[in-house]
């Protein structure tokens, strides 16, 4: 993982002197532009960093190393729920909310309480029905 941490920390001396220079460029008149490429390199510094320390914690995986073999990934990997419903309902109310920005404060509202109805959903969706634990 240390060559996705390294990826992702050279983004800051990438990005940071591309803010620089927009800035300059807009003559700092631009409110968008400029603090949303400062938060860029922010980001870009946390999940580089935090990549970083993860790789450091947990050690070379067999992809990372010269000698690994492709039978050391073998086995689950994460959890999926491929018969879930519930990331498409959570995906809508996201668009009705950010909709709501567009049309009225009203409208998000109503997305933000399907979000919190879909995420309730995904998240007990192993504690009932046919996939009860």
């Amino acid at each position: 993982m240390k060559i996705e941490s390294w990826l992702f920390l050279g983004g800051v001396f990438f990005f940071l002197p591309v803010a620089i220079v927009y800035g300059v460029m807009t003559e700092w008149n631009e409110w968008v532009g400029f603090p949303a490429l400062l938060m860029l390199v922010a980001l870009s510094m946390m999940i580089g960093g935090y990549l970083l320390f993860t790789a450091r914690r947990v050690g070379p995986r067999p992809e990372d190393r010269l000698d690994g073999e492709i039978h050391e990934n073998a086995g689950v990997i994460g959890a999926f729920s491929p018969w879930s419903w519930w990331p498409i309902f959570l995906a809508a109310a996201c668009a009705i909310s950010f909709l709501g920005l567009a049309v009225g404060w009203w409208v998000l509202y109503i997305g933000a309480g399907f979000a919190v109805v879909g995420v309730i959903g995904w998240t007990y969706e192993y504690s009932r029905g046919d996939h009860a634990h």
